[in-house]
């Protein structure tokens, strides 16, 4: 071997050497501060996060000591504020937004309150209406409060907040709310009862002997001049529209009826019958009859009902109606077709048997269950609305006049206020157990939440205030009728 060739192969040792001990290095700085390793993230366990819903409740001590309005939180069940309002607050509603309040007041004022977790005896404000006027009940859509106003039979409508006394609309005799799209420039009703009784007596003690017919006034708000007066049945004490602004359901207590308008012709909901695509005859349904006695078939169906209050749920395209005097609840399929023309099963009504004296009902976002206010036992009922069956009875604080609900994720909660309880109970519905009650200042006058399903605004925008057709403080059996008759104001004093 040349000399050459020896130290080349020297040198090839010397480099092999030396890679191997960089390698070594360089493993051994791998093994220190230099590795990061990879770290995917744990997801939380457990349910989704509650949107954030209040509710507001409205209390009063007496007619003539100052009411309170009290926030409650849906997701803890707790108490966020609480403010004073106007003297004796009779009526109670939420605006479109869910987020300003408005009560008539024993004293003839509006209040005009935020319902927030903020609120503050100063956002507290008060609207003065004209000495003379009556109010009965408000509507209260995204922009402004109409007032039905039973002196001199007007509808007040007030704009900006608080609101302001802009113009009054004449109307039909005893008029006792306003239903309409909550949009600006739209159609509302004026539901009156076209009676000359303005105490509301008449309605509340023997409905079905009232010679009259209600009438609904069409309301035009461009020019705020009636374009229509439709007729309904006997002592129409309540009202719904659908979320498209289609349909107008008007219960008539005196005759156990639902007047239908349709309110995209404002006219009746009448047509010639025609065949639609799947070869089935559709008939348009002016009346839709709750009681075998006004013409409903079925084994559960009352011999008398007296609807007093309904909700519209959308996701069955369903109406909800509490029948007071039947002692039952009536689903009534109110489906349209594609033409928004009444479905080949619009007026299908199964009827559902339930506590004594339902004064109110609320319908869960999913249409799966529904739950009443029965007034006389001081039960809420549950009712199954795919199997229109009875589900089970709860007994709650009070006599119960109002029941909402409010249907965010996994489950949701019923709110339960009695007249005659500071209590304000609330049902857990996926256990239907009594999940927590809420002590306020005073008797519960009412409650309202300021959505149902988390995501949209409040469904409800019209006041209820109790006579004229509508449920006592005190049910009948609790209450008799001559008490009424002998003090026209036993509704909103008692107890």
């Amino acid at each position: 071997m040349s000399l050459f060739s020896l130290r080349r192969g020297q040198a090839r040792a010397r480099l092999v050497q030396a890679g191997v001990v960089l390698a070594a290095g360089a493993f051994v700085a791998g093994c220190g501060a230099g590795y990061r390793p990879v770290v995917s993230p744990i997801n939380p366990s457990g349910p989704a996060a509650q949107p954030q819903t209040f509710i507001g409740v409205v209390s009063s001590t007496s007619p003539t000591t100052p009411g309170s309005i009290t926030v409650v939180d849906y997701a803890g069940d707790t108490i966020m504020a609480q403010a004073v309002i106007g003297p004796g607050p009779t009526s109670f509603t939420l605006d479109e937004t869910g987020s300003n309040g408005y009560t008539v007041n024993g004293d003839g004022t509006l209040t005009n309150f935020p319902v927030t977790s903020t609120l503050q005896a100063k956002n507290v404000q008060f609207t003065t209406l004209p000495t003379t006027a009556s109010v009965v009940n408000l509507f209260s859509p995204s922009a402004g409060i109409w007032a039905a106003d039973l002196n001199g039979n007007l509808i007040d409508v007030l704009s900006g907040f608080p609101g302001t006394f802009k113009l009054a609309v004449p109307v039909a005799a005893t008029p006792v709310m306003v239903i309409g799209p909550n949009l600006v420039g739209q159609r509302n009703y004026a539901i009156a009862q076209n009676v000359t009784d303005s105490t509301g007596v008449a309605c509340n003690v023997s409905p079905r002997t009232v010679g009259a017919s209600g009438e609904a006034e069409a309301i035009e708000e461009a020019s705020f001049t009636i374009s229509a007066r439709i007729p309904l049945g006997k002592c129409p004490v309540w009202a719904v529209e659908t979320p498209d602004t289609k349909r107008v359901f008007v219960l008539n207590r005196g005759d156990d009826t639902i007047t239908v308008i349709n309110s995209q012709n404002n006219t009746l909901d009448a047509c010639t019958p025609f065949v639609n695509q799947s070869g089935q005859t559709v008939t348009c349904h002016p009346s839709l009859p709750l009681s075998t006695a006004a013409g409903l078939a079925g084994t559960s169906a009352p011999a008398i009902a007296g609807p007093v209050y309904a909700e519209f749920n959308a996701a069955t395209s369903q109406l909800i109606v509490a029948d007071y005097d039947g002692n039952a609840v009536s689903v009534i399929d109110v489906s349209l077709d594609v033409y928004g023309n009444d479905s080949a099963t619009f007026g299908t009504t199964y009827t559902i048997p339930v506590g004594t004296n339902p004064a109110s009902v609320t319908a869960l976002y999913d249409g799966s269950r529904a739950y009443t206010a029965n007034q006389a036992d001081g039960t809420v009922s549950e009712v199954n609305l795919v199997s229109h069956t009875p589900v089970k009875t709860l007994p709650v604080n009070g006599h119960p006049r109002t029941v909402i609900s409010v249907q965010n994720s996994l489950y949701g909660k019923v709110y339960v206020a009695s007249p005659d309880s500071p209590y304000l109970t609330i049902v857990r519905t996926d256990q239907d157990i009594i999940d927590a009650t809420v002590l306020v200042q005073g008797n519960i006058v009412d409650v309202r939440s300021g959505n149902q399903n988390g995501s949209s605004g409040n469904a409800i925008v019209t006041s209820r205030k109790p006579g004229f057709g509508q449920p006592c403080y005190l049910p009948p059996t609790l209450l008799p009728a001559t008490t009424i008759a002998g003090n026209p104001s036993a509704c909103s004093t008692l107890p």
